[in-house]
């Protein structure tokens, strides 16, 4: 395996990266190894990408060499409760594979030693690399994956900051109902379609369970193979049905068939609510964010909000230098869950992975800390963050507003979505 120092270059496949060059053996305090296992090739490739400066830059802020002038990340700075320790970042490819996934986490941990781990953006991965961590007793720090089942099995060295599919489709039933009242328009039938992964199939779980406690008719269940190339079919199927609501659950690249399939076969659904993911991409925005104008989708962050939040405003910045464009969702979660492990592992004053695991059981940070929009970090029994809370942003003139809960939107909800050939 090659190891690279200080993020020279990009690598492809399952290559680790070092991101942080380790000081001279005579001038070397002790290190804080941290593994992050994401996709940085393959189909999802630009969800790693994408999240590599977020990385970087909260290893130098607890390096000592990157300054924010707020308390946390000022508490954070130089590391004092392990008196100087460095932190050193390995990054792991795992492509989206499950299995791979699985053997890279081994690795990480037996091979390169890791303190903690940072994984595995697809739930599917961080359901098999979770186990490895389970297994040897490793505290495994999960920023993104949605699935809830994740949390549920009783683990003990897993932690998730972010919110799961039930908080986020709850969210998405809370706008159906809100809305209906604001606007006078009746939403009666639901239009499911999800990828054949644990991420899709817990997503479908969940919507179809409160569509039930809600009173709405799921008139289209349709579960399709992942990366396939055609989804004409699920399209006709959706444009025979014609729900009033279409909830898409992909990642990027069925997304954007989506999409394209939609325009080729004039299907004009009057309302889409999207599980994230795929839909919310930096990828998917740029290459078919002006023709999936009016798509709605759940997220824990919103950009259009960064000058009402100045913690979130100067981490911006300092992405927006790196990456050549905004933070979003996904690389801002990211942050937040890294940020969450270095924070614990400050606290706990050593690089022992017990008392690392009870620093992050005790972990309470304030939301006004936080670039995201929540009310706090902390932990139930379970391992996931109880302070999350979600929103919903919709694509407007290939960018993403938020436009729910009405008090903080910053648009107007468009309805319906307008028919392809009324398209400018």
């Amino acid at each position: 395996m090659i190891r690279l120092i200080a993020a020279l270059f990009v690598l492809p496949v399952a290559l680790a990266t070092t991101l942080a060059a380790p000081l001279p053996a005579s001038a070397q305090s002790q290190e804080i190894v941290i593994g992050l296992a994401y996709p940085m090739s393959g189909p999802n490739a630009q969800a790693g990408i994408d999240d590599k400066p977020v990385f970087e830059i909260a290893a130098e802020i607890a390096n000592g060499t990157l300054d924010l002038p707020f308390p946390f990340y000022q508490r954070l700075k130089g590391m004092p409760g392990l008196k100087g320790a460095k932190v050193r970042l390995i990054i792991s490819d795992h492509q989206t594979k499950p299995e791979l996934g699985q053997a890279e986490a081994e690795r990480l941990i037996t091979q390169e030693k890791v303190h903690a781990l940072v994984c595995c953006w697809a739930s599917s991965v961080t359901a098999t690399a979770s186990q490895v961590a389970e297994r040897y007793g490793i505290p495994f720090v999960n920023a993104e994956s949605s699935s809830p089942g994740l949390t549920a099995r009783g683990f003990k060295w897993l932690f998730r900051t972010s919110p799961h599919d039930e908080h986020f489709t709850q969210v998405m039933f809370d706008f159906f109902r809100d809305f209906q009242k604001r606007r006078g328009v009746k939403i009666r039938t639901l239009g499911l379609t999800y990828e054949d992964t644990l991420f899709g199939s817990d997503s479908a779980r969940v919507q179809r369970e409160l569509a039930r406690k809600y009173g709405y008719e799921v008139v289209v269940d349709l579960a399709y193979r992942q990366r396939t190339t055609s989804l004409q079919a699920e399209v006709q199927r959706l444009k025979a049905a014609n729900p009033d609501v279409w909830m898409p659950t992909s990642y990027q690249q069925d997304a954007m068939l989506f999409v394209r399939t939609t325009r080729d076969l004039d299907y004009n659904p009057r309302m889409i609510m999207a599980q994230d993911s795929g839909h919310i991409s930096s990828d998917f925005v740029k290459e078919v964010g002006r023709e999936a104008e009016g798509t709605m989708t759940r997220s824990p962050f919103a950009d259009d909000l960064l000058d009402k939040r100045p913690i979130a405003k100067a981490v911006n910045d300092l992405y927006a230098k790196r990456a050549g464009k905004n933070i979003y969702d996904l690389p801002a979660r990211a942050f937040t869950g890294i940020m969450t492990l270095l924070d614990a592992i400050n606290r706990a004053g050593t690089t022992d992975p017990e008392a690392i695991r009870k620093a992050l059981v005790a972990t309470n940070i304030p939301g006004d800390q936080l670039i995201m929009t929540w009310d706090h970090i902390r932990f139930d029994a379970t391992g996931q963050n109880i302070g999350v809370r979600a929103i919903i942003q919709q694509l407007q003139g290939g960018k993403y507003y938020t436009v729910y809960p009405f008090e903080i939107a910053t648009r107007d909800v468009i309805y319906p979505i307008p028919a392809w050939k009324d398209r400018k």
